[in-house]
């Protein structure tokens, strides 16, 4: 799966890491539906943090379909919210 960061690029993802990063988009939607900024934050670093270490990144000047893509690092909580679907960012 190609997967892109707002801002920095494409990486391809193996389906085989979404259970793992399913645990962290769902502690990123409970941090929202609360309202807590500081765990929204964490979580959303932690989530970059972890496609970055899993994906192998493409070349920049490559034009792939994404089939996922997430917010940059410094997005607000209002501006995620705005981005997510009924299942959060990645799609269980």
């Amino acid at each position: 799966m190609i997967v892109r960061i707002m801002g920095e690029g494409q990486v391809k993802l193996a389906d085989s890491h979404f259970t793992e990063l399913n645990k962290l988009d769902d502690e990123l939607l409970e941090e929202m539906e609360n309202g807590d900024g500081p765990g929204f934050r964490r979580t959303l670093h932690a989530l970059l943090d972890k496609v970055r270490e899993l994906g192998d990144p493409l070349p920049d000047d490559a034009l792939e379909p994404s089939e996922l893509i997430l917010p940059p690092p410094d997005a607000t909580l209002d501006e995620v919210r705005d981005m997510l679907s009924d299942d959060g960012l990645i799609p269980g």
